[in-house]
């Protein structure tokens, strides 16, 4: 077994979640929705363990009673946050109980998984009255083999949910976006058989464009098991047979590949089948690898049109969670112009990853290493390391995922590069085909120079350096756009990751004057910096904070903000600021 997968069960075992090593490709399987109107208790005592709710048991006698009922009250939708669904919690953190009963006809040659997208934060799993485990993060999936843990018949599921914030957490105590609780994301049952297919990750080779790698990992760790992975339109029928480990691993040429791109979103079925499994899904294939200071798309310099997405309908005032949803937020993303986007700042919904490869926009994915991380924290640790494996697990398969972000706005020290550097080995014995950096945002002005410059060692770990800078808002202009320079990793590849500032829409002003909060500020603002972007050496990208106005508790001016980051280049209502025309014409000035 491969030593990031006994690692992921031993942070598992120490943290008593009791999840299991997640499927690949849940979507692919024989799965039943569990999706709906779930019974709720809102708990902010935490009340419900204490008085074992989750057994939900049946009165005895006339003498008898309780002091809950799941029946009767409180129905919340599943998937979907709390916050944007009743009014009175807006703003709540603490513990919420999610409880509903499901039917199952046993086979005695099945598994059986329960599957959860996402719960918000962390959360308690009980089955017919017992624990069968939890999991702490907000953003990736995780699993529970119930199969011995199932009655014939009616079951009873309880989901104790609890998003309070805490210094040891990913993200930690504050962070610029709301904090939704509940159970987000799709809760799946998913049958498999006895002996099934766990894992495969199927790809390029990150150079050559004519090699496919294939690794399968079977749930049966014995030798000799043959694995076939087949991809008809290209005439591919390999086998390959397990080692002791379970694992198959096999490297084959192919003919005729079409690489994925974002001008041609080319994606392939994929068989993957062994002598009782098969699992089909479509996959893309490309080459993407670093020389000097350019990016290279299938031997091509590529030039990262991005923007900054939050899984967020605006209008909506909840979090993302649909197929629908995802058309709606990447649809407007396209017709910004870009090739890419950067998933902020934590894992999004499968539905949001999937349809953008189809879509043809690259992906970069990051969990929440958002400022405040206790870094000297060895659970904490543990934790990123747990939720970079899920996350990578899940995704690793999706050609469009391009980078994966490592940090975002940390502060060097011993403690921090140690943390961060756990974090790059993970990814880089998970997956070599992506391209890892971390965004920072200490570069500060050398006034003997007139240039701005950044001390921090741990940028030799990247294969792409990226900067978070907001000139014109939060930083003064030091001289005209023009004439700013930057010195920063002059060796790499260069992303401005975040830029802009913040605009009321339909709000008129002096497009000089900081305060106004004005549109004419924003659009004037963003002209600025895309002149001074004309002046960096080794830019490779960039990508605008943000695509639409987000909710945020950090902001509170009671005439522009209202609890909402209004650095949108469209607003909460949808409407598209002056400077979205400005990015929409550059972006199309580059091909």
């Amino acid at each position: 077994m491969r030593w990031w997968i006994w690692l992921f069960i031993y942070i598992c075992n120490v943290q008593g979640l009791g999840a299991q090593e997640l499927l690949a490709n849940v979507y692919g399987r024989q799965y039943t929705l569990l999706n709906g109107k779930w019974n709720a208790i809102i708990d902010p005592y935490q009340q419900g363990r204490r008085t074992a709710i989750y057994k939900n048991r049946v009165l005895r006698d006339k003498a008898d009673f309780k002091e809950y009922a799941f029946e009767g009250g409180l129905r919340l939708n599943v998937p979907s946050d709390w916050n944007s669904q009743l009014s009175e919690l807006k703003y709540y953190e603490g513990t919420v109980w999610y409880a509903r009963k499901f039917e199952i006809n046993r086979k005695s040659d099945e598994n059986l998984f329960l599957y959860f997208g996402a719960v918000s934060y962390r959360c308690r799993v009980y089955l017919n009255g017992v624990q069968i485990g939890g999991h702490e993060g907000g953003f990736t999936p995780f699993q529970f083999n119930i199969t011995n843990a199932v009655r014939e018949g009616e079951n009873f599921l309880a989901v104790e949910v609890d998003n309070t914030r805490t210094v040891d957490a990913i993200p930690a105590l504050s962070f610029d976006w709301w904090n939704y609780g509940g159970i987000t994301r799709d809760v799946m049952l998913i049958c498999t058989p006895k002996d099934y297919i766990s894992d495969y990750f199927i790809q390029l080779d990150k150079y050559k464009p004519d090699y496919i790698h294939a690794e399968v990992q079977l749930s049966a760790r014995s030798v000799g098991q043959m694995v076939k992975i087949e991809i008809p339109e290209l005439k591919v029928a390999s086998e390959a047979f397990t080692d002791e480990r379970g694992l198959a691993k096999k490297t084959f040429r192919v003919r005729n590949l079409k690489r994925w791109s974002p001008q041609n979103p080319k994606l392939y079925q994929v068989i993957v089948s062994s002598e009782s499994d098969k699992v089909e899904e479509n996959i893309g294939f490309r080459n993407l690898y670093v020389k000097n200071t350019r990016i290279y798309l299938n031997d091509s310099p590529v030039f990262m049109k991005s923007i900054g997405l939050h899984e967020e309908i605006a209008q909506r005032q909840g979090r993302a969670y649909s197929e629908q949803d995802a058309v709606a937020l990447l649809s407007e993303a396209k017709e910004l112009g870009v090739n890419m986007i950067r998933l902020a700042h934590y894992p999004q919904n499968e539905y949001i990853v999937r349809l953008a490869e189809r879509m043809g926009l690259m992906l970069w994915e990051e969990i929440p290493i958002w400022q405040g991380i206790d870094f000297k924290n060895n659970d904490t640790r543990l934790k990123a390391q747990r939720m970079y494996a899920e996350m990578l697990k899940r995704d690793r398969n999706r050609c469009a995922l391009s980078f994966w972000g490592i940090a975002n706005e940390t502060v060097p020290s011993e403690a921090r590069n140690a943390f961060l550097k756990s974090l790059v080995k993970l990814c880089r014995e998970m997956d070599t085909t992506r391209l890892i950096t971390a965004a920072f945002d200490l570069p500060k002005l050398n006034p003997k120079t007139n240039t701005f410059e950044m001390e921090d060692s741990f940028i030799e770990e990247l294969d792409v350096v990226s900067i978070n800078k907001y000139m014109g808002w939060y930083h003064r202009w030091p001289m005209s756009p023009s004439e700013v320079r930057w010195n920063i990793a002059l060796d790499k590849p260069l992303i401005f990751s975040e830029f802009g500032g913040e605009a009321l829409y339909g709000q008129s002003g002096d497009a000089t004057v900081t305060s106004s909060w004005s549109e004419e500020y924003q659009e004037k603002l963003y002209k600025d910096n895309l002149e001074m972007f004309r002046h960096i050496p080794n830019l490779a990208g960039i990508s605008p904070w943000i695509l639409f106005d987000f909710r945020s508790p950090y902001r509170f001016h009671p005439t522009n903000q209202e609890g909402w980051n209004r650095k949108g280049l469209i607003s909460d209502q949808g409407y598209r600021k002056k400077a979205w025309y400005v990015m929409k014409e550059y972006y199309e000035s580059i091909k």
